[in-house]
């Protein structure tokens, strides 16, 4: 499997760089990033044949049979639906569009191609989160709550390298699309109900730095998620599973019961690391000539509830 990797030096582009190491025959054939400087060296570093500043070029080679965005939130949708024209099977990082039309479109040129198109919900890969599913899968837990706090400290429009950005993060469309979608796929139904609360926007990054945000489903599952660029103490997403049968709290790639025991996960997956899982599961799906779990057409009654919530705010 030869890959191009779209935003190879970005923050998650070095994540997926490290994860494709460990996955055997595959190779990453191309590397594009905005700026030639950075790219080359970045390439000769990893050891990457071609290098390029724009996707199109990356595109207009042979020697590369998919591709992973790792790009900004605003080209996500543009760039998934020129890799599939190009004939290219694409995984589009979180999330796969910052608006409910153009994640239609992206859907839509999926099915028009037959390519496999995935968007990075890398959630419904982390082992914790992977070790509910099988327990909820095996009818040995139903969730009463999810309840999840997204937390940051921001202040200057910074990547999870501390580099500046050249785009603006929300919390909205890029963090909350995580657990809206983890919900739906644990829960195996859409959102029935759902509202959105969300606090002043930034002076300077125009964005609101805090969010509040309620859903439901049909059989009567809620979520409650907070959301907050104001956090000035440990960041991260942390969840709290309440099921009829235990309480759980999922940290990434660790799992707690209720009073903080932590959980074995091993043998839950072949890997402890959440991003190599979403591209082994992208390889193997090209491979085997299926949808993958994320594919994008899974992925879209959450971005109709993102819309919704958007639609919602006063």
């Amino acid at each position: 499997m030869r890959i191009c990797v779209a935003g190879a030096y970005g923050a998650f582009g070095i994540k997926h760089m490290d994860a494709l190491a460990n996955i055997p025959e595959v190779e990453v054939t191309s590397v594009m990033g905005p700026t030639a400087e950075k790219i080359e060296a970045f390439a000769k570093e990893r050891g990457v044949g071609h290098w390029a500043t724009t996707l199109d070029e990356c595109l207009a080679r042979d020697d590369v049979d998919a591709v992973i965005l790792s790009t900004p939130t605003q080209m996500h949708a543009e760039q998934a639906i020129a890799c599939m024209d190009a004939g290219k099977h694409v995984l589009v990082e979180i999330p796969m569009a910052d608006s409910l039309e153009d994640s239609i479109a992206v859907v839509e040129k999926q099915k028009e191609t037959g390519l496999v198109a995935m968007a990075g919900q890398v959630r419904r890969f982390n082992p914790s989160h992977q070790w509910i599913k099988n327990k909820i899968d095996a009818g040995e837990l139903k969730i009463q709550q999810m309840d999840v706090q997204t937390y940051f400290f921001r202040r200057t429009n910074t990547n999870a390298k501390g580099e500046a950005r050249s785009w603006t993060d929300h919390l909205l469309w890029h963090h909350a699309c995580h657990t809206v979608d983890l919900f739906q796929y644990q829960t195996g139904e859409s959102v029935s109900e759902s509202f959105g609360l969300q606090g002043p926007k930034h002076p300077d990054l125009d964005i609101a730095m805090d969010m509040a945000i309620g859903m439901k489903t049909p059989s009567g599952a809620i979520c409650t998620l907070s959301l907050s660029f104001n956090n000035d103490g440990p960041f991260g997403t942390f969840f709290r599973y309440i099921c009829d049968n235990g309480t759980y709290i999922a940290r990434y790639d660790d799992l707690f019961d209720g009073k903080e025991n932590p959980i074995d996960l091993e043998g839950v997956a072949v890997s402890n690391n959440g991003i190599e899982l979403i591209d082994r599961e992208f390889v193997s799906a090209i491979t085997e000539g299926r949808e993958p779990n994320g594919a994008v057409a899974q992925v879209l009654p959450a971005m109709e509830t993102l819309d919704a919530i958007e639609r919602g705010f006063k």
